[in-house]
């Protein structure tokens, strides 16, 4: 294995009550009630658009729109109240680094928020390179991102291991070839439990381990 791409909220870092909290000040904008943490937790993985449909379900296309334009801007205010890596993540990027491994992100965050959440927690210096879901066409689980990291680093699928959280992640490395790691402590992880992924790790530091494991037989 010479490649790893990472998933980032929910894998490197926990991030879901600030964009909770940004979300509420989108419906505090528009007099809606809040919504519990946890129910917004529940929409996060595909993206900015999905994220800000289910947490408006029911509300008229145009305030939809209006939502999407406001968001931002109040992330970024927000991004770094609480967002912090994991346990065991900081260690597992120094590990991996020292063993020359290529280290990237592909996520389904824009990709300016989420450079500026590695940077803000001293992460970036890890990554070769950081796609969001603004990088492309198609977000995750459409593999062109991921095709394009593999691309970029010169490694074949059976060089590179794909870890996330979810099962959006597993899509996505099924849908490239890549062997896929879960991590089991990510954002509603009861979500991911009856999933089949190649590897699963409790901390990120397990990744060495695994990094010098064979795949598992077809």
């Amino acid at each position: 294995m010479k490649l790893v791409i990472f998933d980032l909220d929910g894998t490197l870092v926990d991030s879901a009550e600030d964009i909770a909290h940004a979300v509420n000040e989108v419906r505090d904008r528009f007099e809606l009630a809040p919504l519990p943490l946890d129910e917004i937790e529940s929409y996060i993985g595909n993206g900015v658009a999905k994220l800000l449909e289910r947490a408006l379900a029911g509300s008229a296309r145009e305030l939809v729109d209006r939502a999407h334009e406001i968001y931002l801007p109040i992330y970024r205010r927000r991004l770094l109240d609480h967002t912090r890596p994991y346990p065991g993540v900081v260690p597992a990027l120094e590990e991996l680094d020292v063993r020359g491994r290529t280290l990237t992100v592909l996520t389904n965050k824009p990709r300016h928020e989420s450079l500026m959440i590695l940077e803000g927690l001293g992460l970036r210096q890890h990554f070769a390179q950081v796609y969001g879901g603004d990088s492309f066409e198609h977000k995750k689980p459409n593999p062109t991102g991921a095709r394009r990291l593999l691309d970029e680093a010169g490694a074949g699928t059976h060089e590179t291991l794909f870890v996330g959280d979810s099962s959006i992640d597993l899509e996505t490395a099924r849908a490239a070839d890549i062997p896929c790691c879960l991590v089991t402590y990510g954002i509603r992880p009861e979500t991911v439990a009856s999933l089949q992924p190649d590897f699963w790790v409790d901390v990120l530091r397990e990744l060495a381990t695994i990094m010098r494991a064979p795949l598992p037989e077809d």
